[in-house]
Parts: structure tokens; sequence; C-alpha cells
């Protein structure tokens, strides 16, 4: 089936237009990306927004994968003669992949079942007729039955075989499987119990020992939290109805009479449900909580990342950064305003007072000789003792000194990209690096690093890595292209997230770089290696190049829309330049002259916007924060204080807050706010600066409960 197939469906269920689904279907299959999609064909996709870019995409998939496999189940049914007009239909109108294999499954070809084994001893015409319910003597008419050659010694053993090829009649039954199946998801229960003996080494999953709530209702983190217990043995877990009403059901459908057929019918309909139709059911109900968990914990990941990955940055300033150490010592830096690499040392401030004044003197000639702006210290293993030390140097009033979430920096050092880069500095200096990087721009650093190492996702090896991995790449790309990139200072890392650039082809944009000097201007762009037209279609306009001499070339004004600003100026007398140092002339441009067929008023209004802050970055500004003086470990707290502190992670149940003892504290939902408070996301973002107080600390298992409600404040 053509994509364009799917598009009424598509368009039914995102309330948008067939038209829309089908342009948006169309410029993916001609390789566009989500963000050039987004940003510079709005014309013809009726300004749909990245989300709505990628649900057509992700839908349109699943509906190709719906309609192949009911193209392999029609060829299965017609290959083994089953295929009748009635089936095809019911096939074709089929609205889920679990609606087809339900149709699919009496056809299905079998292993050896007890049913089949009953068929094979020729006890289908007994289970007809006991089926029928039309007041049989069942015991006569299993007498007619008994074949020793056959295996079937008696009359009870020809009425236990007809029983099994009933039970697996009922098991197969669509609509027994449908009304079951909407009882276990709206109505099975979650039941977790300690595995016998593994009370004390699975200690940490106490909370799970005897628990129990609706399937349908339990919220992710708890449901990833007891499939771990179970796969690490020391839980284990089932998911069922009341088993009278799920008998009660399969009664209603199957037995009609009050005969002994009907009791026969009735037995066999109990042994379909506890032999066959409740596991099925279990397992399909496991794997939709799975799915609903797996789904809510990416989409939470997801939005933390994405508000890590937009944490304002400094800038280009000349950064110290610092990874702290108290043995082995604090890793120096020193990095210009390019994020390049000039001074590296090792200083050991915390192994005696003579050693703090030694380095301190040490590290205040390094800040003179290298012009130091800001010092980034890791938030890592005596990061908040370093940073004192730091602000006690009484460095010049104008550096400023910064708290920064080190995680996954120890997995960048390790990186090939770390080790391409600074192949004879130790892993240290590496993490060294990056923390200092991530000061300047967050963004750009921290694209170096699998997202699930930058430590703000939960259960995160637990979820589907596939559609993990999907959201996030979908999340960075996103935050990338948003952004824009300075073609001149970015890594092949970062350039490997813009639209239309591939690895191979950022690397190849990097060597030419190092090669012949800075990008002058975007037509440069085309003579990198493999970098054809496509591509630079996609890519050109997210890639900024300050001072070309086409000032356009540093903002977000795609080069196919040249012409329209060009003409624009010359209508009004001026430059582009002018237009742009200018904005106020902009005033005088009637952008209803300047459609055409391809070029329409969201694009001009585009225009006009990037016209008034050319190149903008859509960040926000950078702001200093400091954590309470003197508190630097978890022994220092006190129930009732009042501390600042920046939220590093949300979950569905709260927000963990950093608040500079080396461990987050936890701001469960219900202490988010003086009101009720269904989403935490609703409250904070991660990064958000945040007051706390601090209602308890359990110093063995190393918790702290905060709490960010007015009163308590």
């Amino acid at each position: 089936m053509q994509n364009n197939t799917f598009a009424p469906t598509i368009a039914h269920e995102l309330n948008i237009t067939a038209a829309q689904v089908s342009a948006v279907t169309g410029l993916l299959g001609q390789g566009a990306t989500i963000p050039f999609i987004a940003r510079y064909r709005k014309e013809a996709t009726g300004s749909l927004d990245e989300v709505a870019v990628a649900a057509i995409r992700d839908r349109t998939h699943q509906l190709g994968e719906l309609a192949a496999r009911k193209d392999a189940v029609l060829n299965s049914l017609e290959k083994h003669g089953h295929l009748t007009d009635n089936l095809r239909a019911k096939v074709e109108a089929a609205q889920s992949l679990t609606e087809v294999e339900d149709i699919y499954l009496p056809y299905k070809p079998k292993r050896r079942t007890r049913g089949v084994m009953a068929r094979e001893k020729g006890l289908e015409p007994l289970a007809m007729d006991i089926f029928a319910q039309n007041g049989l003597d069942v015991q006569a008419a299993a007498e007619n039955f008994v074949d020793p050659e056959k295996e079937v010694a008696s009359a009870e053993m020809a009425l236990a075989g007809a029983r099994d090829i009933i039970a697996e009649r009922i098991s197969e039954n669509e609509n027994a499987r449908t009304a079951l199946r909407d009882l276990f998801f709206k109505k099975a229960i979650i039941k977790s119990r300690v595995v016998p003996g593994m009370e004390e080494t699975g200690a940490k999953f106490r909370d799970y020992f005897d628990w129990q709530e609706n399937a349908a209702a339990v919220p992710s983190h708890r449901m990833l939290a007891i499939r771990r217990g179970e796969e690490q043995d020391v839980l284990s877990m089932r998911m069922l109805p009341d088993t009278d009403e799920a008998l009660g059901i399969l009664e209603k459908l199957f037995v009609t009479g009050r005969g002994m057929d009907s009791e026969q019918v009735r037995r066999a309909a109990a042994d379909s449900y506890k032999r066959l139709l409740s596991n099925a059911m279990e397992t399909e109900t496991r794997i939709r909580a799975k799915q609903r968990a797996d789904e809510q914990a990416i989409a939470v990941f997801a939005d933390n990342l994405r508000q890590v990955l937009m944490a304002p940055p400094l800038g280009a300033k000349r950064i110290m950064g610092i990874d702290p150490g108290f043995r082995t010592g604090c890793k120096v830096v020193c990095l210009d305003r390019q994020g390049k690499l000039l001074h590296h040392d090792t200083i050991y401030p915390h192994t005696g007072k003579n050693a703090e004044k030694r380095d301190g003197e040490k590290l205040r000639q390094i800040c003179q000789k290298y012009g130091i702006q800001a010092v980034a210290v890791g938030n890592g293993t005596a990061g908040r003792e370093t940073e004192s030390f730091v602000k006690s140097m009484d460095l010049d009033r104008s550096v400023t000194v910064v708290m920064v979430n080190e995680s996954g920096a120890s997995i960048y050092s390790a990186s090939e990209a770390a080790r391409r880069e600074f192949p004879d500095l130790d892993l240290t200096v590496r993490g060294a690096v990056s923390i200092a990087r991530r000061l300047m721009d967050p963004l750009a650093e921290l694209v170096k690093i699998d997202p699930k190492s930058i430590g703000v996702g939960q259960y995160q090896h637990d979820v589907d890595q596939r559609a993990l991995k999907k959201s996030l790449d979908d999340v960075v790309t996103s935050c990338v292209n948003a952004v824009g990139v300075d073609v001149n200072r970015a890594s092949a890392e970062l350039l490997t997230y813009v639209s239309g650039l591939s690895s191979r082809v950022a690397q190849n944009l990097v060597a030419y770089r190092d090669e012949n000097g800075p990008f002058r201007d975007r037509r440069e762009l085309k003579k990198v290696p493999q970098l054809g037209p496509k591509a630079f279609e996609q890519c050109a306009g997210f890639l900024r190049i300050a001072q070309a001499q086409n000032p356009l070339d540093a903002t977000a004004v795609h080069p196919e829309s040249y012409p329209v600003v060009d003409a624009m100026a010359g209508d009004l007398g001026t430059t582009v330049a002018e237009l742009i140092r200018k904005p106020e002339l902009c005033d005088n441009i009637n952008l209803s002259h300047y459609v055409t067929d391809t070029v329409g008023m969201p694009t001009l209004k585009d225009i006009m916007a990037e016209l008034a802050k050319p190149g903008r970055d859509i960040r926000e500004k950078f702001e200093e924060f400091g954590f309470a003086e003197g508190i630097e470990k978890i022994e220092d707290l006190e129930e009732g204080m009042c501390l600042p502190g920046i939220a590093t992670n949300i979950t569905a149940f709260g927000a963990f807050v950093d608040i500079g003892v080396h461990q987050d504290g936890l701001v469960h939902i219900s202490q988010m706010a003086d009101r009720f408070v269904k989403n935490p996301a609703d409250i904070v973002k991660v990064g958000q600066k945040v007051r706390v107080t601090v209602l308890s600390v359990d110093l063995e298992r190393k918790r702290i409960a905060l709490s960010m409600k007015n009163k308590q404040t």
C-alpha cells in the first residue's frame, strides 16, 4: 500500500486534513527531515509543527506494518484454502494487529495441541454435537466414539477429548478474546510478592513485597520497578481479573442450555480460561502495561532531555574547567572562546592547608595568564569543596564560578570522539574539558554523549531501547536545528544532528574546514565531498556563518528565500545589510506583494522575524546560581532548612533537586505546590532554580525528602 492510502485515517486521528498528511508523507519520502519540513515547508503542510510531522511519520509506519501483516495473513489463508470473501473483508477491515491476529488464529497452522490430538482421534463430530447444545445425551453419544485403537478407551476419555476441542475453539473465538481482553485491560489486578528467601537480597524492592493495584492505573515507574524486581528473581508478579467475572463472560457467550451437553460446554469453557485464555490474556495485558509504562517513561525522559539540551549557554568566554577530586587531585583546563584547549594542569587543594594556599596562588596565576572569565566546577566528588576553594581565592569579581552537572562526562572522556580530539591526554583531563564546554554551550557538548548517560531519565535501561533511541534522537535533532549551528565552530558530532547531514558528511565538512579554513559563505558548503544538492537544501538554513559577506548567511533565512529578501531591500532602495541593521525599515514592507506559488505568508513572516533579530539564540539568558554556603554534605542538613537548589530530573512522581550535598533530594508530587499537582512537569523543569525545605534526612539510605510548598518556605 502507498502512504497516501493512510492519509484519510491519519488525518481523522490527528484532526488535520488529508492533504496535509499527504504533503508530509511526500516530503518524508523525498528524504526531507522533520525540522526542515516544519521550518521551511509550511506552505505545503499548512504550518504543521515538528510534533505533528513526527506523529504523521510514526503513524504512517504503524499503518504500514499493519498493512504488511494483513497481506501476509491473507496470503497464508489463501495458500491453505481458508480464504473466503467474508474472511478477506474482516481482515481488511481490522483496525489493529491484535484484531488481525484474532481473526487469523483459528486458521493459523498449529503445533500438536490437546485439541489437535483429539481431532486426530476422530472426536471432532462428538465435540460439535455437544457444542450445539440441542439436549444431547452425551454419555450415550460418547460411547459411540470409544475406540481402543485410537487410544479412546472409555466414554469419559471421549468426552475429555471433545472438551479439549471445544476449549480450543472457545480460546480462538474472536468475540471471546475481545471480551476477555477488555476485562483484563480494565480490571486486571497487578499483584507482586517477594520470592521466598529474597527478602534481604532484594531489599530495595521492599515496597513491592506485598503489593497490588489496578493494572490499568499503575504508574510507569511502579510498573517498571516491579518488572525489574521480577527479572532479578526478587519478585513474582501476576496480572489477572476476578476469575468468576471472566468465567461469567465465557458462559454467557457459549453456554446456551441447561442439559448435560451444556454442562460439558461449561466445563470446557472453564478449562479454556484456566489453561489457554487466561495465560494469553495475561501476556497481552503485561505487554500492554509495559508498552504504556515505556511510553510514559520515554516521554518524561524526552521532556527532561530537551530541557537539559536547551539550558542557557554562558557563551563564548575564556573558561577554566575543573574536574574535582580529593586524593587524586583536581584536573584543571583552560579553554579559549572557541572551546580550544590552551592549558591543563593538576592541583591538590584538599590535601592540607599548605596545599590549599599553594594551589590557590597557582590557580590565580593561571586565571591571569589565560584571561579566564568563568570557572566551571564539576558537581561530582569534592565538587562543593572545590567550589568553596575557588571562591575563596579572591579572584577578579568579573569571574563567574559555576557548578556544572558532570553526568556522562566520564562517558565522553572515554569515547572515540574524545580520543580523536585529545589522543595524548588522560581521561580526567578530557572530562574537565567537557565540563568547561558544557558551561560554554550545553547543547554543543552534550550531543557528544549518549542521551541515556546524561542522567535525566528513569528506568531508561528497562524500556524499549529502539523506541527510546528514536525518541531521544528526535529530541536532540529538534534542539540542534532549533538553535542553529555555527558551521565554523561545530564538532562533527554536533553537525551529525543537523538536518540533511549524515555522520560521514559531517566528518567531511570538518575535514574540509580544517584543510581550507573557515567557510566564508553558505555556497561554499556545496564543495564539501558528498554534500549534494539535496543535503544542501536540507542543511543550509540551519548552518550559520558569522561575518559572512552575505549577512543572511548568519541567519535562519534559507538560501532559497534570498531572492525574496533581495527584492524587499531593492523595493525599499536599500541593501539587505541595511535591513538587518535597521529593522524598523521592515515596517514599510507589504508582505502580500511577495506572495508567490511557492512562497506564502508563513515563510514571509518567518523572514520578517529573522530580520528583526538575525541569528538570535532562542535559549534563555544565562543566570548565575549558588548553593547555600556551608552546606556541602548530607550530614550538614537539618529538618526545616530552606535551601536553594536546581531541579536535575523530573519523574512521574516528583522532581529530584540538587542542593549541593552530592545527593539529590526528592520533592514528591504531593509536596510540589499548595494545590493538587497532576504532572510534576507543570510545576518545574530540569535546570530550573528552586527553593526547597528539608522535610527529612535518612542518612542510612541516603535519602532526602524536600518540599516546594509555600507554607514550608
